[in-house]
This record gives C-alpha cells, sequence and structure tokens, in this order.
C-alpha cells in the first residue's frame, strides 16, 4: 500500500480536537479536503468512488489567500 503524505495548509488554531474541516495539499500534486460529508438532496450524481464534503467558506479563503 503506498502512503500519501499530507501537509496541511490552514493553521488549525480554530480547531480544539485537531479534527476540524481542513485543507491539505498532498505529496502527489493533488489536493485533500476533510469536512463534513455532505448529506443533504443536492441533485449532483457521485460515483462511488467519490463523495462531496463540507467545509466552512471561510476556510477555503483563508487557505486562498495564504497561498496566493
Amino acid at each position: 500500500m503506498v502512503r500519501v503524505r499530507l501537509t496541511r495548509l490552514d493553521d488549525g488554531k480554530d480547531c480544539d480536537e485537531g479534527t476540524c474541516p481542513a485543507i491539505y495539499r498532498t505529496d502527489r500534486g493533488t489536493m485533500a479536503i476533510q469536512g463534513a460529508k455532505f448529506l443533504d438532496e443536492h441533485g449532483v450524481q457521485v460515483p462511488d468512488h467519490e463523495t462531496l464534503v463540507e467545509i466552512p467558506e471561510e476556510l477555503f479563503w483563508k487557505v486562498a489567500r495564504d497561498f496566493s
């Protein structure tokens, strides 16, 4: 099994237990998003090997600002 190295892009300071939504850069040129599974009805067909996750909008914009 190949292990992927993740580097957290936000500082995590707003997270008490380290399990809050986060955005990671991988060592294979992709991004990984940690968030709550999107369970509401959304009308989008998502393949079985994928999922939708929901993160706070401010996290997205914070990381975008920090890395632009």
